[in-house]
């Protein structure tokens, strides 16, 4: 009975200390759980927080994206809507602006380069189809030109001939209105195949520099508005052959404009001075309104001839004004200059036209020069062709062009001395439309065919 007593008593404390000791592991277990838990809680509370950290970033991200799509979707659409547009206006007239980018804070970046590479390919590509058709609008303006210059000289032809054929007085006051029509019509069309690439279409002799300023006046309806004074140091002061029809072009076309900007009422004044470096300038007065400053500086780019080959037909008006454009290629392929930048003594504009000394020649005061109111017509190579008329002296072809080269002939009344200087004188442009006539009578006989089958 004792043993077993003992046997329970050890076997009680057996298990007494093993459920003690269980008990402790299990409150380690316990603790240890609760700690991992503990962690696992914290680590997922982090996680969490970085989740929605970067929830609230990807958030703000795709709303940055959204914003930037949309602001780069404007861009284009102010591309195409404003800017193309306002690029295609500015390359007519500098005086539209480009509109820049909508959104400044685009500026300097990769996305506003290329909307510049846009405009700049857009630029290039119109700049070179606008120059493609100007070009194909240049030949054809310039054949029709030359086609009808070639008829408006047989026109000149007629009437001359009908002015020989006839001592009417009513009639002969008809045919020079004619006349005077038809050498104003040859003048539009000149100064047009001119801007076109054309040359001038007159073969001149050296001619005094005075016949050309009246020859130039008498050309325009209103000439008896302009007043021409010369102060040049000798009377025989010409301008040479090859530069005479232009130099009268340029000043035709400056007399047309200062008549046609100044009252019915109020005189032009056209002065001829020569300088002390040995060129003539001829000054031109108007008492008009002038020119804005944006119209004096187009007018002084276009008359300067630096940019005659980048100026294009659609940039000249509609219709188109002419005059500047051909000064401005007569003076790149003659070398003579021309000022509008400058007022007038009456308010107006004053224009200049220079003519160096290697344009000028002395003409052999013993000889009569060719009235610059007398221009020999001659037909470029693509227009209709007549008979060519002999040289009225039977002169040799000398500049080998085909053309009929003139001798002068004697003066019919006594020659002036070669002064030092000449009184400033008043030139008539009554008296160059007679010097004219009595010039055509005079080649009347040359320019007939003669034979009547050959005059189409």
């Amino acid at each position: 009975m004792t043993s077993i007593s003992d046997a329970a008593a050890v076997v009680l404390g057996a298990t007494t200390a093993a459920g003690a000791a269980t008990s402790v592991l299990l409150a380690r277990s316990r603790s240890a759980l609760a700690a991992q838990k503990a962690a696992q809680s914290q680590e997922l509370a982090v996680q969490s927080q970085e989740l929605a950290a970067q929830s609230q970033e990807l958030t703000f991200a795709m709303a940055a994206a959204r914003n930037q799509a949309q602001q780069f979707d404007d861009e284009l659409q102010h591309l195409v809507a404003s800017r193309l547009p306002g690029l295609a206006l500015h390359m007519i007239s500098a005086h539209h602006p480009v509109p820049g980018l909508k959104n400044e804070r685009l500026t300097g970046t990769e996305y506003a380069a290329r909307l510049d590479a846009v405009l700049g390919h857009f630029s290039d590509t119109v700049t070179k189809e606008r120059r493609r058709i100007d070009a194909s609008a240049r030949a054809a303006l310039r054949g029709a030109c030359q086609d009808i210059q070639a008829l408006s000289y047989r026109l000149q032809t007629q009437v001359d001939t009908l002015q020989n054929d006839f001592d009417d007085p009513q009639l002969m006051d008809s045919l020079f209105r004619v006349d005077h029509l038809n050498e104003q019509a040859i003048r539009l069309v000149q100064k047009a195949a001119i801007v076109c690439g054309a040359w001038p279409g007159h073969v001149r002799p050296d001619t005094y520099v005075v016949e050309i300023v009246s020859g130039a006046s008498s050309r325009l309806h209103g000439y008896e508005r302009i007043k021409i004074s010369s102060r040049l140091l000798a009377p025989n002061i010409g301008v040479v052959g090859r530069a005479a029809e232009p130099i009268a072009v340029a000043l035709t076309e400056l007399m047309a404009n200062a008549l046609e900007h100044s009252r019915d009422d109020l005189a032009v004044e056209v002065s001829v001075i020569q300088t002390g470096n040995g060129s003539v300038c001829v000054t031109i007065d108007d008492a008009g309104k002038g020119m804005s400053a944006e119209a004096t500086q187009r007018g002084v780019r276009l008359v300067s001839g630096e940019e005659h080959q980048d100026t294009l037909l659609t940039e000249l008006g509609d219709p188109p004004a002419l005059g500047f454009a051909a000064i401005g290629r007569l003076v790149a392929d003659h070398g003579f200059q021309v000022s509008v930048d400058q007022p007038s003594p009456y308010s107006g504009v004053r224009a200049i036209v220079t003519i160096p000394a290697h344009l000028l020649t002395t003409i052999d005061e013993e000889a009569e020069p060719i009235s610059a109111m007398a221009p020999l017509p001659a037909a470029p190579p693509t227009a209709p062709q007549w008979p060519t008329p002999p040289a009225a002296d039977g002169a040799p072809d000398d500049d080998g062009s085909g053309l009929p080269q003139r001798r002068r002939r004697a003066r019919t009344e006594p020659a002036r001395g070669d002064a030092p200087a000449v009184e400033p004188r008043e030139l008539n442009p009554e008296e160059a439309r007679d010097t004219w006539s009595q010039f055509q009578e005079g080649i009347a006989a040359g320019l007939a065919p003669t034979d009547p089958k050959e005059e189409s």
